[in-house]
């Protein structure tokens, strides 16, 4: 199996390009992005050395799935998919800061409850908790959206306000968004038999000025995702979650003495390791959408997304 790295396109009315971390992104004349999710993996802020096959196909697929069926919470960017792996949309301007929202205890808020710390992006955490308990009510934590070639970091409501990053009105907005976005990830997830855990969402302004969602959800890149099943008999018990997320990588990378820290080298991703990674992947794919995954083939790739961008640029007003 090949995995995608990266796209060197030069695509029909192309006017810009950017690297992300996992997506090549595609300015086309003034109002269209196209996004490439490539199979390349990061974690901690590092973009791995070796990339995952299928990733892509399944971040793509599950965030333009939840993109359709949350259009009638939020409007959104998204106006086609002419491959599994791209998604064509209108471009905006994206607010400076994502939108992180928790259930449960874990990840990042469990790590920082951990050492002692109370409160979490200005929220007040209950005393008494365990890892992966769930809060009595979704928290939002929310993050700044970094400049490429720096981190996230935490910030709370009131520290956006007063740095005037979004204004009052438009932040109360993204917080009545993101609650209904949850929520609804919540509800398909239950119906799966999966526990919606945490994610964040991205918003932005169109040209005519509306709040509209941008990028992914509800993908194993930016949710974290428990089995129902059991939960409550692991939680008495102190025993791990099962769960479908991006966090087994993290957790292997830390056992393996890397957390993006300075001086810190990647472990060596061998295909065992590799290969395990992309079904989980898939794994969380079938279960979330409820549906058999479909591996397309990875020969040929480059050449058969480029064809497939070019024939829906084609066929554009």
């Amino acid at each position: 199996m090949k995995a995608l790295q990266q796209t060197d396109f030069k695509l029909t009315g192309q006017t810009a390009f950017y690297r992300g971390k996992v997506r090549d992104v595609y300015s086309v004349g003034e109002d269209l992005l196209v996004m490439v999710a490539t199979d390349r993996i990061s974690a901690f802020d590092v973009v791995l050395p070796i990339g995952i096959p299928f990733k892509g196909q399944v971040l793509n697929q599950i965030a333009t799935r939840f993109l359709d069926l949350t259009r009638d919470i939020v409007p959104n960017w998204k106006l086609s998919s002419p491959d599994p792996m791209v998604t064509i949309g209108r471009k905006a301007q994206p607010f400076k800061v994502e939108m992180v929202i928790r259930g449960y205890l874990a990840g990042h808020a469990w790590r920082t409850y951990r050492s002692g710390i109370r409160e979490l992006c200005g929220v007040v955490l209950p005393e008494g908790l365990k890892e992966n308990d769930a809060f009595p009510e979704p928290i939002i934590t929310p993050t700044t959206k970094a400049d490429q070639g720096t981190h996230d970091e935490d910030i709370s409501r009131e520290a956006i306000l007063e740095q005037g990053i979004v204004s009052e009105a438009d932040y109360v907005q993204l917080e009545k968004y993101t609650r209904a976005l949850f929520a609804r990830g919540q509800e398909f997830a239950r119906k799966q038999g999966l526990l919606l855990v945490d994610t964040k969402y991205e918003f932005g302004k169109s040209a005519d000025g509306e709040i509209i969602l941008i990028d992914e959800i509800h993908t194993p890149d930016s949710s974290r995702y428990f089995y129902r099943e059991g939960y409550e008999e692991r939680q008495e018990k102190g025993e791990a979650q099962k769960q479908l997320s991006k966090e087994f990588v993290r957790q292997w990378l830390i056992e393996n003495g890397f957390q993006g820290k300075e001086g810190q080298r990647v472990p060596e991703m061998n295909d065992t390791f590799v290969n395990s990674v992309s079904e989980r992947y898939v794994e969380l794919f079938e279960k979330i959408t409820g549906e058999a995954f479909e591996r397309q083939t990875t020969d040929g790739l480059s050449e058969r997304i480029e064809k497939n961008i070019e024939n829906a640029l084609n066929q554009l007003p």
